[in-house]
């Protein structure tokens, strides 16, 4: 962790939802005038699509699985590195991951392929990270001890499957039978790297839908915001002024000493009641980190 060079970073399988929050967070990094430098979780995939593909038919015949959850198919030394990298220096390289025909267009390159590594932007206020494996623990590295603020998006697993079958489905071009081959494929590593990142996070995020999700294969839609509540579990922050929180937001009710339960409508306003204040405590102590004489710096 940093005071100079904070890092954010919300993590929550394909199809969670992390991207809704992405767009919440953005909002209030506009609203503090913070400048941040944003890294996408894909760009640590081992393999290009082809490669990726090749491998997965490969295990698939020899009986085993292989799925981007997983430490095989990711370069967590890498992603540890970059973290690592920024909090110390404010610097760091990265590249990105080309999911559409539409982001490779630009680079001249094929969908499912890198671009080179390029230099972070210089000057930023802390580095936003969105993806699969922001608080990943393995054996080898521990990527969640460089986060300051760890953001856990969880939605049931049901919900969570409706999600990744409608987006890739419709905006990734896959086939319903290949996603449906894909969560069973990445179950094992869904279970060993994806689901324990949830316990070190700070603040969890859990859409609970309240109309039948029981089989998640045959949704023609997504359960909206409004069919759902949102349960954020708090862990290891001081000072959560609940009070606050449950007269801001109507409907909103404690479930637990640390957790809030709101209505699903009420997402986005709860996120940035509960993600400013903390964002802006790290914008405070790095500034003030700053100011300070080089005589006063902490050796």
């Amino acid at each position: 962790m940093s005071q100079q060079h904070p890092i954010i970073a919300i993590t929550g399988s394909s199809g969670a939802g992390t991207t809704t929050t992405t767009n919440a967070i953005k909002h209030i990094f506009r609203s503090l005038d913070a400048k941040a430098a944003f890294v996408e979780g894909d760009s640590f995939h081992r393999y290009t699509r082809p490669e990726m593909d090749k491998l997965k038919r490969e295990a698939l015949q020899e009986g085993k699985h292989l799925s981007y959850f997983g430490q095989q198919a990711n370069d967590f030394e890498a992603l540890e590195e970059l973290f690592a990298s920024y909090g110390n220096t404010g610097n760091g390289r990265i590249r990105k991951y080309l999911h559409t025909f539409d982001d490779a267009v630009p680079y001249n390159q094929l969908p499912g392929t890198f671009t080179p590594y390029q230099d972070l932007e210089q000057n930023t206020d802390m580095l936003f990270y969105e993806g699969l494996h922001g608080g990943v623990v393995s054996e080898q590295h521990n990527v969640a001890k460089h986060v300051d603020l760890l953001i856990g998006m969880v939605p049931i697993i049901n919900l969570e499957w409706i999600q990744k079958l409608i987006r890739d489905t419709h905006e990734r071009g896959h086939s319903r039978e290949a996603v449906m081959t894909s969560i069973v494929r990445s179950m094992d590593d869904y279970i060993n790297h994806i689901t324990p990142q949830f316990s070190r996070t700070h603040i969890n995020f859990q859409r609970v839908p309240t109309v039948d999700t029981s089989n998640p294969f045959s949704a023609k839609d997504i359960p909206s915001l409004d069919e759902s509540f949102v349960v954020i579990r708090f862990r290891g922050i001081e000072d959560v002024d609940f009070p606050y929180y449950l007269q801001m937001i109507e409907g909103s009710f404690m479930s637990r000493v640390n957790t809030l339960v709101v209505p699903g409508g009420k997402m986005g306003l709860a996120m940035e009641l509960v993600l400013t204040p903390l964002i802006k405590d790290l914008l405070i102590k790095k500034r003030a980190y700053e100011n300070l004489a080089p005589t006063d710096l902490p050796i």
